[in-house]
């Protein structure tokens, strides 16, 4: 079974500072019908101004993942770490018993654009950590690349606390990929931008598509500029 979910379709608030798509219901935007997909809690998709961002605030139970797609996120958190986060590094940081943090804009004159995303781990309580890890661009381009699962087994993607994994690939006109979904498996494929086609379903940025009950994902690139999409293969 196939579900579009087009980006008209999702919730979005400007704040001024910042400007945000929420797939999933996030904060004053509220679908009882869009909670999440299995674990998959969270995809917003967020535009910051320069200089401006996320005071320091707090979470827990949560595996929290942070793609850039263009310009320079300034991550701050309780644990320590401090750094910047650039486009082609995939930052998780596990909540567990708790963790603050804050995210702004590293520049002072260009935006910044991003998606977080959260899973919800397969328990609580688990002691809070971190990872940031640089994927190299032609590991993606036209194929799908590894960034997060439960059990890398050591192909450099990060590790996250639940049944889930996270792909992604750049795709031109020409570029083809698939997935297998083994049986009782699910998944949520989101554009960040560009336009593909997924099992026949021609998608543009934003827009989402999940799967059940379907043995493999097909995605190609239709533009001669190159599209990006996100594949997770969930519980």
């Amino acid at each position: 079974m196939i579900t579009l979910r087009k980006s008209t379709q999702r919730g979005h608030a400007d704040h001024g500072w910042l400007n945000t798509y929420h797939t999933f219901s996030f904060a004053q935007y509220y679908d009882p019908k869009n909670m999440g997909y299995g674990p998959l809690r969270v995809i917003n998709d967020d535009v910051v101004a320069p200089a401006k961002g996320f005071g320091t605030h707090g979470h827990n139970d949560m595996e929290i993942l942070t793609w850039v797609l263009d310009g320079q996120l300034e991550h701050k958190d309780s644990m320590g770490n401090h750094g910047v986060i650039n486009p082609g590094e995939l930052q998780r940081m596990s909540a567990g018993t708790g963790v603050r943090h804050s995210e702004f804009n590293a520049s002072q004159t260009e935006p910044v654009h991003l998606l977080q995303i959260w899973i919800e781990p397969e328990r609580e309580g688990i002691t809070p950590s971190y990872e940031q890890t640089a994927f190299p661009a032609e590991g993606r381009d036209g194929k799908l690349q590894l960034l997060a699962a439960r059990n890398p087994n050591g192909s450099g993607a990060v590790t996250i606390h639940q049944d889930a994994s996270l792909q992604v690939a750049d795709l031109r006109k020409g570029q083809s990929v698939s997935h297998k979904l083994n049986t009782g498996r699910r998944a949520w494929v989101h554009v960040a931008y560009g336009d593909v086609e997924v099992n026949g379903e021609k998608l543009g940025a934003g827009d989402a598509m999940a799967l059940e009950n379907e043995s493999a994902i097909s995605l190609s690139g239709l533009s001669e500029k190159s599209a990006q999409v996100l594949v997770f293969d969930l519980v």
